[in-house]
């Protein structure tokens, strides 16, 4: 029979498969000798066989019986027993950080006897009644599922009542009545009475955690990181310890390193007589940790210490959350901290010199996305907005948009392509979808550790914490700031995730500093120390990676901007984004030309301009590899449209040539055209028309190497499904090269299924194959792009029928099989054959690792993406080292 129960002394950091982060975390602490209250984990494997089967396992509560009873036996006291009650938490703890996601249940064992008892030992009446509200409302929203707002409000109600404005006003007589209101909340909303019977409590709670699981915040949070679905949560039960039990307690969160900047320092935020979800919920402002040291400083030396040990043993930032009772340092949880982008390059670099470790781990700990944040634009040093009130830069960035004042309303407006920014006095969970459609999020609650600042730096989104100048009133839908200031919802606003600036209106972006060194206009010397810390991450993952990379690039100005980014050539150069604006008008009269005088015309008027245009990417790529796609135009981009002209026919309107049109659109009018008569198929229909653009290539080729340059073209024909099509193509290609007097390798793309199981036959006719994993999504799926991600992705994602849209992460099982079967199968009837990509899956970061495992030779993506791209290349070539090493 498995085993589903660990002690905190049996387990380790490795564990977290089993025993989820928490739990993992809890027992090396404990295994380090560090003040860790006692308790066991119940673990994942239990959790999914409750999630998959409505009921515990057979054996868990015989497990817990005995763990239980051995909890009791060291701790000298029985749960919830009357005179001296053991009370525990029930916390979930998944593998992977899902902050405020899952259930906790705290001061478990509780009731109408115990509550004295707690009374007596810690000579604190009030204590321990505040403590029984807090279960009684905390079970009666996690268990029993009952709006928590009952709750909140009658919390309100006993402060107005008493004319005080914070819980810490409310004596042991306010607390004992709203147990009695709190548990006749619990009877009309749940239609049964509060349990009394300890272990009844805690059998609950740990359903009410496994159930949790599946709560649609906690599935959005996995879908927003791409966490697995079906890891499930461990569920850790733990003696409690009580930051609430006076001025002597607290409660608070610490993190090693800055994590916003990744600075070091003293960071982190206390709360006085308050327990631990005090502190994340944001409900009462917290002061620095650095005070601890003067109103606690044999604690505050201690946790130092504790911070300094944690940091060396796992060798990164650590996350930690403790409880002082009366004078007493325990040690709740720790894990690796979630922080900014900033802060990770900043913390790699920094622990590569303090010894720590080594270059491949650093480049290891960042990540594209993290690039991709450090890349968006930031706010103007010059602005002259009106700052309006100074929170805590609790997740950097530069957000401008709408106020809205609830999740709702941030989607709705969202979903409609507006901007906006979500004020609250404080998150909670149940804004995570708001918080996910918002550009920024503003609190005037909380701090760095609060939920607002820990989400939002865990999804790279701008936030700023505790604006405590600003008075939010939700219900009214405004907030009021100093001097009168008033901001009511769908009024611009600027927050400075950086700077813990608001600003009253749009304030202008300029591009960061990070894009400035990618561009060359800002030095490795010249920039601060993130600058140079990207500059050591790129350096190394350039000299680690195996993949090149280069750029989609149409024109001279993305060319030579890719080069910048540090793109080793063109992956994708298509030829018909040329013919967009004032040039379609050419395309239109080669496809209606109706004589061969009328297309040799059209023809002969399309290759100055191809030539031009070529001309101007070799100069741009000179001596690297620019790929040339030649037309591959769905004929509806390049045709009047069809509704337009009949309207027109229809209504008397049209000219002569006009109606005569009419009849050649509706000839070659298609109903599906990205499936219709484009690629190499017009190429074969329309003659010369490949012969003219191969000639273009050769001729701007042959000019620039004539001036002393070093183009190197490489020929392209997209849309093959069968070997003959390329083979005659290749045929017309090769017959201009040898006229012109230039070589280039001729390959095609591989986008339709069809082509990449029969890539063995292909691969006879080709130099080098590119994947156009778009069109090999669209057509391997069914899907089409236009369409579908408006229509039903949400749908799709929501029910996990898949986890991220294959538009954005290749589709490894499917569309991943096509290209490792064409990459197999190609080489073995051509060894050589050169293998890329260039659908827009070479940009993203899974993606990257992907092509790298089945041994493409490069990936290319937009010019903004390079840098991305040249990251996780390197990643992936070190997470392969280490599989090898292995």
């Amino acid at each position: 029979m498995p085993k589903y129960v660990f002690d905190f002394t049996e387990g380790n950091k490795d564990l977290k498969d089993l025993l989820g982060g928490k739990g993992a975390n809890l027992a090396e602490m404990t295994n380090l000798g560090l003040p860790v209250p006692p308790g066991f984990t119940i673990t994942t494997e239990a959790c999914r066989h409750y999630l998959e089967h409505g009921a515990v396992p057979d054996g868990l509560d015989a497990e817990i019986d005995r763990y239980l009873d051995a909890l009791e036996r060291q701790m000298g006291k029985r749960l919830g027993q009357a005179d001296d009650p053991l009370l525990v938490s029930v916390r979930s703890g998944a593998k992977f950080s899902m902050p405020g996601m899952m259930e906790t249940v705290l001061n478990v064992g509780l009731n109408d006897e115990s509550v004295h008892g707690l009374a007596e030992r810690a000579g604190d009446e009030r204590f321990a009644w505040d403590s029984y509200r807090r279960l009684i409302q905390m079970f009666g929203k996690t268990v029993l599922d009952i709006d928590g707002e009952h709750f909140e409000d009658a919390l309100e109600d006993a402060k107005r009542a008493k004319g005080v404005d914070d819980d810490l006003d409310l004596d042991a007589a306010d607390f004992k009545d709203l147990v009695k209101t709190f548990k006749g909340i619990v009877r009309e909303q749940a239609g049964r009475d509060f349990p009394t019977d300890p272990r009844e409590q805690m059998d609950l709670a740990v359903k009410a955690v496994f159930e949790s699981w599946n709560a649609p915040r906690a599935i959005l949070y996995r879908r927003q990181e791409r966490i697995p679905t079906d890891l499930g949560t461990a569920v850790n039960i733990v003696a409690m310890v009580f930051g609430n039990l006076g001025m002597d307690s607290g409660t608070g969160v610490a993190f090693t390193r800055d994590p916003a900047s990744g600075h070091q320092g003293i960071y982190g935020d206390y709360l006085q007589n308050a327990q631990g979800e005090d502190v994340v919920a944001g409900i009462r402002n917290t002061v620095p940790l650095a005070e601890l040291e003067q109103i606690d400083k044999r604690s505050y030396d201690e946790l130092l210490q504790i911070m300094e040990t944690l940091e060396n043993h796992y060798r990164d930032l650590c996350d930690i959350e403790f409880t002082i009772e009366r004078g007493k340092l325990w040690m709740l949880q720790t894990r690796v901290g979630k922080r900014t982008a900033a802060a990770a390059f900043r913390i790699a670099c920094q622990l590569v010199e303090q010894g720590l470790i080594d270059e491949d781990e650093a480049v290891s700990r960042v990540t594209g996305d993290q690039l991709v944040q450090l890349m968006f634009p930031r706010f103007a040093d010059d602005a002259t907005a009106e700052k309006i009130a100074q929170g805590m830069n609790a997740s950097p960035g530069a957000a401008v948009g709408k106020a809205v004042f609830t999740s709702a309303r941030a989607v709705e407006l969202a979903e409609r392509g507006e901007d906006v920014i979500l004020i609250r006095r404080e998150t909670n969970p149940d804004d995570l979808d708001g918080m996910i459609a918002a550009r920024g999020i503003l609190t005037s609650r909380g701090g760095k550790t609060s939920h607002a600042a820990v989400v939002a730096r865990g999804m790279g989104k701008t936030c700023v914490c505790g604006a405590e100048e600003l008075e939010v009133d939700v219900r009214a839908g405004k907030v009021t700031g100093p001097g009168g200031v008033t901001i009511s919802e769908g009024d611009v606003l600027s927050i400075d995730g950086s700077s813990g600036a608001v600003y009253l209106g749009e304030v202008p972006v300029v591009d960061s500093p990070v894009v400035q060194y990618f561009e060359g206009t800002l030095s490795v010397e010249d920039g601060d120390e993130l600058v140079g810390s990207v500059h050591r991450i790129m350096t190394h993952a350039d000299t680690r990676r195996r993949l090149d990379v280069r750029a989609n690039a149409d024109t001279a100005a993305d060319a030579s901007r890719a080069r910048r980014f540090g793109a080793k050539g063109i992956g994708l150069c298509r030829t018909e984004h040329m013919f967009l604006g004032d040039r379609r008008q050419l395309v239109e009269d080669l496809i209606l030309a109706e004589t061969e005088e009328d297309r040799q015309a059209a023809l002969d008027a399309l290759k100055p301009l191809q030539k031009q245009d070529f001309a101007e990417i070799f100069e741009a790529m000179d001596g690297s590899p620019v790929t040339i796609r030649l037309i591959d135009p769905p004929l509806h981009e390049f045709l009047p449209d069809l509704t337009e002209l009949s309207v027109k026919v229809a209504t008397g309107e049209a000219s002569d040539d006009e109606r005569r049109l009419l009849d050649a659109v509706r000839r070659l009018h298609e109903e599906n055209p990205m499936l219709g008569l484009r690629g190499v198929r017009l190429g074969v229909v329309i003659p010369g028309l490949f012969a003219m653009q191969v000639s273009a290539i050769a001729e701007a080729a042959a000019e620039q190497k004539a001036a002393g340059r070093d183009p190197h073209p490489e020929i392209m024909i997209p849309l093959v499904v069968a070997v003959q099509e390329l083979e005659l193509i290749r045929d017309q290609a090769e017959e201009v090269l040898r006229e012109v007097g230039v070589e280039a390798p001729i390959g095609t793309m591989i986008e339709l299924p069809r082509a990449a199981l029969t890539a063995g036959q292909i691969a006879e006719a080709a130099e080098f194959f590119s994947f156009g994993t778009n069109d090999l999504t669209q057509t391997t799926w069914g899907f089409s792009r236009d369409d579908v991600e408006a229509a039903f992705f949400s749908r799709y994602l929501e029910l996990g029928i898949f986890g991220v849209s294959p538009f954005e992460t290749l589709d490894v099982d499917g569309v991943g099989r096509l290209v490792r079967v064409a990459a197999e199968e190609g080489r073995k009837t051509r060894p050589d054959l050169k293998l890329g990509i260039c659908g827009e899956h070479g940009g993203d970061p899974d993606s990257v690792h992907f092509f790298h495992e089945v041994g493409l030779d490069y990936v290319s993506c937009s010019p903004f993406r390079v840098p991305v791209a040249r990251l996780e290349a390197g990643r992936a070539a070190i997470k392969s080292s280490e599989s090898d090493s292995r």
